[in-house]
């Protein structure tokens, strides 16, 4: 089979699409699916350069954190999906090729008002955000959520969700055009980091001097002690992203005098079981409101995976609002 293999840690144009290994059917529990499309994630970059590598057990040099495809073959535990089912679901690696092997409580089925493509554009994201704010965040009606780089794809995620259950977004973006977008989704407050002198000032003031309840940080330690300032009273910060850096002082009694939550979350290192959880939660809650329109793909755009060195430099590119897909 054909997957996007990295031939050398480092630049984009390392990255090939190779002949390898068709995997096979190994516990009752599997689920081998042709893979029809499959998105590109911040992880793919930082693993191809060879800073993230996979874990044990999912292949070093294919890339690909989400998929969506058609079931070709199952183990005999298997009861929920048969052959030719059409489903969606995340992996710790490997998802950018023509087969890929997962289980059975990872994946769900692709709603019919979805093509392979589309539904490509859902998984990583939109469990992610949900896991993230909800499950860990426990974001309640009401209460304000602020989104650090609302235009990517998980922030995306988060605000079509967060509107869709009633609540108040800020965002921020270093792209004012973004922001312009996200106001089509239910953006209610939008902030230009480049020209917001102090973004804790900035939150104050949108929320009466009341603070976000929840921040969804997809950025890293450039605005760690700002949320901090930005947060409310027995507000949560959930950590997501590292791109702005991983390390920052910080005052500990601001964290101790607002009875502050500071947790840090990751779908790919999680085990079997918990990913099975978060796919569960994802299919309760996250589905029913795809299925019904309400909460829609955010697709920027579509790549052929033989064009996936094109795919990886537009996305590191940083003009892509939503997510980047490959096809295959």
């Amino acid at each position: 089979m054909k997957a996007v293999y990295i031939s050398e840690y480092g630049d984009a144009e390392n990255l090939e699409l190779r002949e390898i290994e068709k995997p096979s059917i190994l516990r009752s529990n599997d689920v081998l699916v042709n893979v029809k499309a499959a998105a590109l994630n911040r992880a793919d970059i930082v693993q191809r350069k060879g800073f993230y590598p996979a874990p044990k057990g999912f292949p070093e040099r294919v890339l690909g954190l989400e998929f969506a495809g058609m079931i070709t073959e199952v183990g005999d535990g298997v009861k929920k999906f048969k052959v030719g089912d059409r489903v969606f679901g995340i992996t710790a690696g490997g998802g950018q090729a023509e087969f890929v092997l997962t289980q059975d409580e990872q994946i769900a089925r692709i709603p019919p008002n979805l093509n392979y493509t589309e539904a490509a554009a859902i998984p990583e994201a939109f469990m992610t955000a949900y896991d993230a704010v909800w499950t860990q965040g426990k974001l309640e009606t009401g209460e304000k959520l602020l989104i650090h780089a609302v235009g990517s794809g998980v922030g995306l995620a988060a605000l079509q969700i967060a509107k869709a259950k009633g609540n108040d977004v800020i965002g921020t973006s270093r792209t004012r055009d973004k922001l312009l977008k996200c106001e089509q989704f239910g953006l209610n407050h939008g902030i230009d980091t480049g020209k917001a002198a102090d973004l804790s000032r900035v939150v104050s003031d949108l929320t009466n001097g009341a603070g976000a309840d929840v921040i969804l940080d997809l950025v890293g330690a450039a605005y760690f002690e700002s949320n901090l300032q930005s947060l409310a009273l027995k507000g949560r910060l959930i950590l997501v992203g590292l791109v702005a850096g991983r390390k920052s002082d910080f005052d500990l009694g601001i964290a101790l005098m607002k009875r502050l939550k500071i947790i840090g979350t990751a779908l790919r290192g999680r085990t079997a079981e918990e990913k099975a959880e978060v796919t569960a939660n994802f299919v309760s809650a996250v589905l029913p409101l795809i299925e019904a329109g309400t909460i829609v793909p955010n697709i920027d755009k579509i790549f052929l995976a033989e064009n996936v060195i094109e795919a990886h430099k537009h996305l590191e590119s940083n003009e892509s609002f939503g997510k980047v897909v490959l096809e295959f």
